[in-house]
């Protein structure tokens, strides 16, 4: 008995052995040809790696030296709750270096543009860069548009869709970032889908918590500057209100030889004045204290008040052709982000409608309905739960009177101020420490610090050569009180 268990156990261990070896060679099979595969992937062609993502198709590939650029269209749901409820084609567009490198995800939060250029982290971490057009931005608006399905839930879900795809190609690590609407859409996108992003660089993003309570903007036009520019503007202002019957025969003129009309807004006085209520903030959203000096005097002719208006507003900001292109804008600002309502007191009553809420600059047509809860539950969650987030603002403009902020429960994270500067604050205009900081969080996070930066923030810089097309760092001039 005990010989044939002894050779019974021999038996069973022969066939361990064997099935150890035939498992080995299976593995070593299988590992060898997912070695194959993978090497053929990476030796595909990128644009062929692109393309093959379902729902990915070419608009067009543009030449830049160094890089690969592509315009893209991605099908995506209407409805990300019901994906069965239909699809349209979002624009998006793609900057390919190298997919060893981390990948910017940037938004502006309204139209993309079809032309190459780099965030400023794209430069700072050397990597590719995914640039996507909001959703209901024209052309990447369904047909027919459902507008209840625009909202910052639906959008932070277009980039998690878009992310997950591009993921599997671009595996180093991702960061989110996008300046003022774009700012305020990366920190949405962290916010309900913090997994994703290995860091989030957020430019003078305002932050609308309690919509109808708006005295910090007004706190900052009594300070911004110098007296003297303030006092400056506020009196061009004034003529601009003072002169309304001359003026407005001008925007008049203008309007019929541009075949400018009214109808969103109701009537030319109710677009000039809002034009001209836009003329101190725009001033300080765009321009610098040394620009006053091209402010003209409250004695000016009614054609120098109405061009530097004009030049500083813009005449075509509430026409229905200036409003079209940004009634997604408009409709959000009235149903989730909330808008200013500053105070001008020094216009006496002057003014006869005030500041204009967005229902105004939103055709009749689309309803609207505001929810008071949505941005106090974003600014919440940033507050004690931003993780390897920064946010950067300028100290005159006046988007960044309400703006985001990190408290207990925050890891990581940052919000600086870049001094003198506008609603174009980056992260190069911070004084030397913060930038530093700045700049090493950033390649930190992206997983490409130098060892010297890793011992030594101060030695942080970036990791591409400025290229003067590339990274023109020009603001986009969107008309006043958009952010």
């Amino acid at each position: 008995m005990r010989k044939a268990l002894r050779w019974l156990l021999s038996l069973v261990l022969l066939i361990g052995a064997a099935s150890t070896a035939g498992a080995a060679t299976a593995a070593e099979r299988d590992s060898a040809a997912h070695q194959t595969a993978g090497a053929a992937t990476a030796s595909q062609d990128i644009k062929d790696r692109i393309l093959a993502i379902p729902g990915m198709s070419l608009i067009q590939e543009k030449p830049y030296a160094g890089y690969r650029f592509f315009v893209l269209n991605y099908t995506q749901p209407i409805d990300h709750r019901h994906p069965s409820k239909g699809t349209f084609q979002q624009r998006l567009t793609l900057l390919h270096k190298d997919t060893s490198r981390p990948t910017v995800f940037f938004t502006g939060g309204y139209n993309v543009s079809t032309n190459a250029s780099r965030s400023e982290p794209t430069q700072i971490v050397d990597g590719n860069q995914v640039s996507l057009e909001y959703r209901y931005f024209t052309p990447s608006r369904p047909q027919p548009a459902d507008w209840s399905k625009l909202d910052i839930w639906q959008a932070a879900s277009d980039q998690h869709r878009i992310f997950s795809a591009l993921k599997k190609i671009y595996r180093a690590n991702w960061l989110a970032t996008g300046g003022s609407k774009g700012g305020m859409t990366a920190t949405y996108y962290e916010r309900y889908y913090p997994r994703d992003m290995d860091g989030v660089v957020a430019y003078v993003a305002p932050n609308d918590v309690v919509n109808k309570e708006d005295s910090a903007y007004d706190r900052f036009f009594t300070q911004v500057g110098t007296k003297e520019c303030r006092d400056k503007l506020d009196a061009v202002q004034r003529e601009a209100l003072l002169r309304r019957a001359p003026l407005e025969k001008l925007y008049k003129e203008w309007a019929e030889a541009n075949g400018a009309t009214f109808t969103t807004v109701g009537t030319l006085d109710k677009a000039y004045e809002a034009v001209v209520l836009d003329f101190v903030w725009a001033f300080w959203q765009y321009s610098l204290v040394s620009d006053c000096a091209e402010i003209p005097a409250a004695t000016a002719s009614d054609q120098e008040i109405y061009d530097i208006v004009d030049q500083i507003s813009g005449a075509s900001a509430y026409t229905d052709q200036g409003l079209e292109q940004y009634t997604p804008y408009y409709y959000q600002a009235g149903t989730q982000l909330g808008s200013p309502d500053i105070k001008q007191p020094y216009l006496g009553n002057l003014s006869r409608y005030g500041y204009q809420p967005p229902r105004n600059f939103v055709p009749r047509d689309i309803p609207m309905k505001f929810d008071p809860r949505v941005m106090p539950d974003v600014d919440n969650w940033v507050r004690h739960h931003a993780d390897h987030m920064l946010f950067v603002y300028g100290q005159n403009d006046p988007w960044g009177s309400e703006r985001f902020r990190v408290g207990h429960g925050a890891r990581d994270s940052y919000v600086f101020t870049a001094p003198g500067a506008n609603h174009g604050a980056n992260v190069a205009g911070l004084v030397a420490d913060q930038k530093a900081k700045a700049t090493a969080r950033i390649l930190d996070w992206a997983g490409v610090a130098p060892a010297a930066v890793q011992q030594d923030e101060a030695k942080a810089k970036p990791l591409a050569r400025f290229d003067a097309k590339l990274d023109a760092r020009n603001i986009e001039r969107e008309p006043a009180l958009r952010p």
